[in-house]
């Protein structure tokens, strides 16, 4: 008979203090992207289009990358492309390293409007306005921290 052993951070609940940080984090993503909603909307792209979009303004990716940075299928990622290549915000290109794998890219003006997107969010321009340089640095790091980051 095989007994398994817990290790006291399984077995312990939350406390108060821990629970309380967590709504809190929930808070911010709930605010953050309803935020990144209305920024999208401004700008006719859905939210996952523009999440997309961001992603290749750093970056040229294959599909199957962008699909599992924004946790769906291969499927709905094409179908993002395919609409945002439409209206000239990304195109497709081979990679130079396997011609087999298309690549999507952020064309200028899809980097341009991605550009505004992030700058458009006021959820940057309020509450993170609202610290200090020092308390934003400290945030930055918690989160990295957390995140397992921290470079």
């Amino acid at each position: 008979m095989s007994t398994s052993r817990s290790t006291p951070a399984q077995t312990r609940r939350p406390d108060a203090l821990t629970l309380e940080v967590v709504e809190l984090i929930g808070d911010v993503v709930s605010r953050f992207y309803a935020d990144y909603e209305e920024a999208a909307g401004e700008h006719a792209l859905t939210g996952a289009q523009a999440r997309l979009l961001s992603l290749l303004s750093l970056e040229p990716l294959p599909m199957r990358k962008l699909a599992q940075k924004l946790k769906c299928e291969p499927s709905n990622v094409t179908g993002i492309v395919d609409r945002l290549e439409a209206r000239g915000l990304v195109e497709r290109r081979p990679d130079p390293a396997d011609r087999r794998v298309k690549l999507a890219a952020a064309t200028d003006e899809g980097r341009r409007v991605a550009r505004d997107l992030r700058e458009g969010l006021r959820f940057a321009r309020e509450p993170l306005a609202g610290l200090t340089d020092a308390e934003r640095l400290s945030l930055r790091d918690l989160l990295r921290r957390m995140l397992g980051t921290d470079a």
